[in-house]
């Protein structure tokens, strides 16, 4: 695999969707951290009903940091798995009022170590709050990228390695965006729409629908 080739990748998406953007709807570094951490099993859309209340009660980590968990369940709940979720939060929000006087880290090992966040998280805020080169692997770039046969890696952490040789680093978080809305919306997962998509002609993936 050569990095021409997802040079090449990229131009057809890029072609297709000349601005790509998160769907998740946030205006600080503060607000995607939590609503990254909901949106785990859950999609962006729901997510974004649930923090257009949620981000107004609970402008700060100190909000959540002092809240009953219970409480915050109830409030994030149409996301699922709220009562973990919720802990999470709570937990994180403690770390970040305690360690971070209350500011997001902007570094990938200091974010994952905050409870409820991982490589993916962190990846997603920081390339999209700091404007940092990451790529976050979540089920949709994992997918498409075993399809075209970028990365066959069966960790989503040894995916990322293999895809940042593979793709420029000042585009890293441009192939995740163009990557990502590509598996939502056409190689999804169970009904591929193959007739339209841009990629069809260099894919080699043996379950192509034509």
């Amino acid at each position: 695999m050569s990095t021409e080739r997802t040079r090449e990748i990229i131009a057809l998406l890029l072609a297709k969707t000349p601005d790509p953007k998160i769907e998740l709807n946030f205006s600080n570094a503060f607000e995607l951290l939590i609503a990254t951490i909901l949106a785990a099993q859950c999609t962006d859309v729901r997510v974004n009903m649930v923090t257009k209340t949620f981000f107004k009660e609970y402008p700060t980590p100190e909000k959540i940091a002092k809240e009953n968990p219970e409480v915050i369940a109830e409030k994030i709940k149409p996301t699922g798995f709220y009562r973990n979720k919720a802990k999470s939060l709570i937990a994180c929000c403690q770390m970040l009022v305690k360690d971070y006087a209350e500011a997001v880290p902007d570094s990938v090992d200091e974010l994952a170590k905050l409870p409820g966040v991982g490589r993916k998280t962190a990846n997603v805020v920081l390339g999209n709050a700091f404007n940092q080169q990451a790529i976050a692997v979540d089920t949709h770039m994992k997918r498409v990228a075993e399809r075209l046969d970028l990365s066959k890696a069966k960790s989503p952490d040894d995916a990322e390695r293999e895809l940042m040789e593979l793709v420029d680093r000042d585009q890293w978080t441009l192939f995740t965006k163009l990557v990502i809305l590509h598996g939502r919306y056409t190689c999804q997962a169970k009904r591929p729409r193959c007739s339209e998509c841009v990629l069809n002609d260099i894919c080699n993936w043996e379950g192509k629908t034509i």
